[in-house]
């Protein structure tokens, strides 16, 4: 039962990767730095995932839930920074005054990125949640997952 939930809850995560890149390549909504953050773990879990069928450990699945856990911390902090009730990172955000210390030729220059995506902004939203928020809602679900997975895995005395 352990490996089923454990799939499940790696199954969930490669769901909201294909989803993440579908708003990014069929919706045209590029990412901003913490939509990529966001990303990273749900790639772990998915490795952890199929881990799982050769090595079922207790650990692995722990370490399973620690994935989309950081997924999550990052889309509420993400969500806080869209909602304004804390300040992102300055490389990503309206906040602080990004042209100071720049010259001229640095704010002519044409190598600058033509696309860039404000962590600050929210780009898609439905029942008034972001896409953040949304992440952060579905990757505690998929947490409860991998503790399911962990707590119906066998103990062992070896790792």
């Amino acid at each position: 039962m352990a490996k089923f939930w454990a799939t499940l809850a790696a199954a969930g995560s490669g769901a909201l990767l294909l989803g993440a890149l579908a708003f990014e390549y069929i919706g045209g909504l590029p990412p901003c730095h913490l939509c990529m953050y966001q990303r990273y773990p749900h790639v772990a879990a998915l490795v952890i995932g199929a881990l799982v069928w050769p090595l079922p450990r207790r650990w692995l699945m722990a370490l399973g839930a620690l994935a989309p856990a950081a997924s999550a911390a990052v889309a509420i902090f993400h969500t806080g920074v869209e909602r304004k009730w804390w300040a992102g990172p300055t490389s990503c955000t309206g906040s602080g005054n990004a042209l100071s210390g720049m010259s001229g030729a640095d704010l002519l220059s044409t190598d600058a990125p033509v696309h860039l995506v404000m962590c600050d902004q929210v780009a898609w939203s439905m029942l008034g949640l972001s896409m953040a928020s949304w992440n952060a809602i579905a990757s505690l679900v998929l947490v409860v997952l991998w503790i399911k997975a962990w707590r119906s895995a066998k103990p062992r005395v070896f790792l």
